[in-house]
């Protein structure tokens, strides 16, 4: 396997956490709520530190690293946990126009894919890239806050509201 997308211990990484399918599930407010609580979870009770972050529609950008114990390790129970708790407010949400499509393309999704679960909500891979060199560490926290503006979905990275460029995001940073 190569060592190019692999976490190493004291390391801080620019990590891409996307949805299977590209499926855009965090336009709904209360799915993006869960991703930034569970964000600030793992944070306080985990050990991890958040220095960017940008929830775009379909995807998260973190840069990221460990403050005690192993990054993949609390990747991973991210991953697991915001899956189950995402999947679960959308079979119980009443308003949820797409909810029949949202489910039925996770159990696609799933199919793919050998654990014993019933959906599949995250891609497996997060191809993290090792933020070593400060100067990459800058270009990737302006990419990640850009992103939004490059999207078209706002007109200046502090409007985005589920992005570390906003100064009233929920999220708990941690220092550069």
């Amino acid at each position: 396997m190569s060592e190019k997308y692999k976490i190493h211990p004291d390391g801080t990484f620019f990590v891409t956490l996307t949805v299977v399918g590209w499926i855009d599930i965090f336009t709904r407010r209360e799915y993006a709520d869960e991703v930034v609580a569970n964000l600030n979870y793992c944070s306080k009770q985990k050990g991890l530190r958040i220095y960017s972050y940008c929830l775009m529609p379909s995807h998260l950008y973190i840069i990221c690293s460990a403050e005690r114990g192993n990054l993949s390790d609390i990747l991973r129970d991210f991953k697991s946990y915001t899956a189950k708790r995402i999947i679960n407010l959308i079979e119980n949400n009443p308003m949820e126009s797409r909810k029949e499509w949202l489910l039925h393309l996770f159990r696609f999704f799933k199919q793919s894919i050998r654990h014993n679960k019933e959906f599949q909500f995250w891609q497996q891979h997060n191809h993290p890239i090792d933020l070593t060199d400060t100067k990459i560490f800058q270009q990737k926290i302006d990419y990640i806050e850009q992103n939004p503006v490059v999207a078209g979905l706002v007109t200046d990275a502090a409007y985005y509201t589920f992005s570390s460029a906003n100064p009233d995001s929920d999220l708990n940073l941690a220092e550069v």
